[in-house]
């Protein structure tokens, strides 16, 4: 039986990054016309699911004595790390409003961050148009 290690090693760490081909296949649906609205939402849908719960990103759940918040490694930008306690801080700031603002803040806190964010507004969005074309117009 296969561990989750020798699964990752064989595609090479790659395995992680498969929202962004999907994007790619997203981006290349809406310039090709022969796709239809259900290729574009199932396209949408991989990449948002995939940059909910899968991107690789940083934590960032609020750690006493830094300003960044938590610096490991997690996978999704709504996901909080190792730390059992690190994910329910991460919940409860999108449940609680004026913790709100701190959640989408660390949305933007660095590159990887940023690129993950926007694939996923970009893909929310995506989905809409395709769901109802005239909202474009």
């Amino acid at each position: 039986m296969a561990t989750s290690g020798a699964r990752s090693s064989r595609l090479g760490g790659l395995g992680q990054w498969w929202g962004i081909l999907a994007g790619a296949l997203l981006i290349a649906a809406w310039i090709n016309e022969a796709a239809g609205p259900a290729v574009i939402i199932t396209l949408s849908a991989l990449v948002l699911l995939w940059s909910v719960f899968q991107a690789p990103v940083t934590c960032g759940a609020p750690v006493r004595g830094r300003a960044d918040g938590c610096r490991n490694n997690v996978s999704g930008i709504l996901m909080g790390c190792h730390i059992h306690q690190h994910r329910w801080q991460k919940l409860k700031m999108l449940i609680f409003r004026r913790r709100v603002r701190e959640f989408c803040s660390g949305l933007f806190s660095d590159g990887k961050a940023t690129l993950v964010t926007l694939a996923a507004l970009g893909s929310f969005l995506s989905g809409l148009v395709a769901l109802a074309p005239g909202v474009a117009a």
